[in-house]
């Protein structure tokens, strides 16, 4: 039985197309290939409002394309989260996009003041593709992939959402077609797999 697996796209241009695009293309088709249902979220595209208070964050009312992200991810099994490194971590684009989503009631509620968060994501999983400047091994060795495991911690896992992978992908400025074309096989195997 297949999954149902929720693609969000990252990057912040939506003039352009660029290797995270393609990359989820595949992931996409690979998705298909595999008998999964996918659904898709452009971050770039939608129109919402940067949060600049508690008060809005916790009892804010979301745009109408933050609510139709918001039942997207709720709707998945596994969620796929691509993005370019932008001066060390995602663009600010998509952690405002996570700062909306992601809202008590939401992700996750707190019962009672002061005690623990109960997780509303729990059961899902998800991937993390990261494109990058640098070469992949600098960013996860000497920066110690600081802001993926941001992420992966203090965004995914407190919502409940584990396991999570990660593919990084560093040199992308440099890299050949067929160093691409690898790269592009790689993810439609993945979502062949569902992982």
């Amino acid at each position: 039985m297949g999954k149902f697996i929720t693609i969000i796209q990252g990057h912040p241009d939506a003039q352009a197309r660029h290797f995270c695009h393609a990359l989820a293309d595949e992931y996409a088709k690979g998705c298909e290939d595999g008998g999964h249902e996918v659904r898709r979220i452009e971050v770039a595209q939608l129109d919402f409002p940067w949060l600049r208070t508690k008060e809005e964050f916790e009892k804010g009312v979301p745009s109408d394309s933050i609510k139709q992200a918001q039942d997207t991810i709720r709707w998945a099994d596994h969620l796929v989260i691509i993005y370019p490194l932008w001066l060390g971590s995602m663009p600010a684009l998509l952690k405002a996009f996570f700062e909306q989503v992601f809202r008590p009631g939401v992700a996750s509620e707190y019962p009672a003041h002061g005690t623990m968060a109960k997780k509303l994501f729990t059961g899902k999983s998800a991937r993390i593709v990261v494109t990058m400047g640098m070469p992949a091994l600098v960013y996860r060795w000497f920066f110690l992939a600081h802001s993926l495991k941001s992420l992966e911690r203090n965004i995914l896992a407190f919502c409940g959402i584990r396991p999570t992978r990660a593919t990084l992908i560093g040199q992308v400025e440099g890299m050949n077609e067929h160093q691409r074309a690898g790269w592009l096989d790689e993810m439609r195997g993945l979502g062949d797999r569902g992982t």
